[in-house]
């Protein structure tokens, strides 16, 4: 990765040596971008909720998890082949000036889920302290104790200490992350196994189950499990290109990608729902938090072996689908002078804000409109960069016209392609609608693709034949 200091240091096209991710750093994007915290909770969730049989969740889960890994290939592809993030990349088809908006919209968030997910990690170490020491309570500042918010401190200056180091120790942290929190998932699974006294195994097959389910049922159910799945990772899917391009070539790619997706999303969905049916068999109550799972197990050193496992994980998620978005977004506002560095500081100071007054403010306040907001309108910015790149260039670019902010094929007079910000703004205009418009919602994450492949096609209608290729 470019060193950190001057000029487009955050968007520099990544060549030579610097490309030595192999496929195991790519599968370890995946495994650290589902293990979170909330992950485990959404997929343990997937199994309860839609009242389908273990079998047809887990089946769900896998199909997304194919269907997610052919379009983050897609999606992927030029980051790999040039080396360029997904800022860069937009300019190709919004515009260099018009790429700005989409890369900003994806920062905003990325940006209010690194500063909520600061916030979870550092629960997790508060845990481990409170484990340790034996320590609890204590008067609270903005609803955090003293231990709390040194948990915070702590927590929110590890992720610095991270990043100031460069790309290489993201790739390091990721590495230890994703196979340490397997390790400690399978320890919880025997755990549950021996109290369950060997019934886990054939209770997860239908615990879950809804009595009177019908054929008709688990298909509804297996669609809605799909689509929620892929909303999940809609961000991820955008901005993939920001961690493609690390990649020592295509093959380490696809590899990467395969073992990431539908095999790490088999392994994980199937430890998730032996997990959750444990627990409801031991416990007798259907548990989607493993934190509660943890604690009901009254194991002091499992307690504090999953406090350091949800840390992992927790931080793990941050750096894969929320600080390299949010540092790649901002730098891309002032190429020439913003840094990698100065850009990951000005991320880790609304982090400090946003974590800092989560429990007291912005959790009841409740933002979650704005933000699922912001989300649904990235939808049609993935058709538009698809169709553009592999419809109209035929994967096709002039890597130094991208970076020309004066001139170039890529300006379009004014910086401004008119082709994608109509598309933009019809494709948004649905998505957004879906969040606010209840009729819509029957949609659930089915409105992502839906809004992906209307900007597309607006979009190659109004440009064909008059973007250069």
């Amino acid at each position: 990765m470019p060193h950190a200091g001057g000029g487009e240091d955050a968007l520099a096209p990544v060549t030579g040596e610097a490309k030595s991710w192999g496929w195991f750093a790519i599968f370890n994007i995946w495994a650290n971008d589902i293990q979170s915290l909330f992950g485990y909770s959404l997929v343990a969730s997937l199994f309860i909720s839609y009242g389908v049989s273990g079998w047809t969740a887990f089946a769900a889960l896998i199909c997304s998890g194919l269907l997610v890994m052919f379009l983050v290939n897609l999606s992927g592809a030029a980051g790999e082949r040039y080396g360029i993030p997904y800022p860069v990349l937009a300019r190709a088809s919004k515009g260099t000036q018009g790429a700005k908006l989409p890369a900003v919209l994806r920062a905003i968030v990325a940006v209010f889920w690194y500063g909520v997910q600061v916030y979870f990690a550092s629960t997790a170490l508060a845990l481990l302290i409170y484990s340790v020491t034996g320590l609890s309570g204590g008067a609270e500042v903005l609803g955090l104790t003293a231990v709390d918010w040194v948990s915070f401190f702590i927590v929110w200056a590890f992720h610095i200490v991270i990043f100031w180091r460069g790309m290489g120790w993201v790739e390091t942290f990721l590495n230890i992350a994703g196979p340490f929190v397997y390790a400690v998932m399978i320890g919880l699974v025997i755990v549950l196994w021996q109290k369950s006294d060997g019934q886990l195994l054939a209770q997860a097959r239908t615990i879950f189950a809804n009595p009177e389910a019908t054929w008709g049922t688990e298909i509804t159910g297996f669609i809605a499990i799909v689509g929620t799945m892929i909303s999940y990772f809609a961000a991820v899917l955008l901005n993939f290109s920001d961690f493609s391009r690390y990649a020592k070539d295509r093959r380490a790619m696809l590899l990467g990608n395969l073992a990431g997706l539908p095999l790490n999303m088999i392994l994980f969905s199937a430890l998730a729902l032996l997990t959750t049916a444990g627990a409801a068999v031991v416990f007798g109550e259907a548990i989607i938090n493993p934190t509660e799972i943890v604690e009901k197990t009254d194991s002091v050193v499992l307690s504090i072996i999953a406090a350091v496992t949800f840390f992992a994980a927790t931080v793990g998620i941050n750096l894969v689908a929320n600080f390299i978005p949010s540092v790649n977004g901002i730098a891309n506002l002032a190429p020439k002078r913003i840094s990698f560095r100065m850009a990951g500081m000005i991320t880790s100071v609304f982090a400090l804000v946003i974590g800092g007054l989560w429990t007291s403010f912005i959790a009841e306040f409740g933002i979650s409109g704005f933000v699922n907001t912001l989300g649904a309108t990235l939808a049609p910015v993935f058709g538009i960069m698809m169709a553009d790149y592999y419809l109209l260039r035929k994967q096709e670019l002039v890597r130094d016209e991208l970076y020309d902010l004066e001139g170039g094929r890529y300006r379009y007079g004014n910086g401004w392609n008119d082709a994608a910000m109509i598309a933009f703004a019809v494709g948004a205009v649905f998505s957004v609608a879906t969040v606010w418009v209840p009729f819509l919602a029957v949609l659930s994450g089915y409105a992502w693709l839906i809004g992906a492949g209307l900007g597309g096609v607006v979009y190659m209608a109004l440009a064909k034949g008059k973007v250069a290729a």
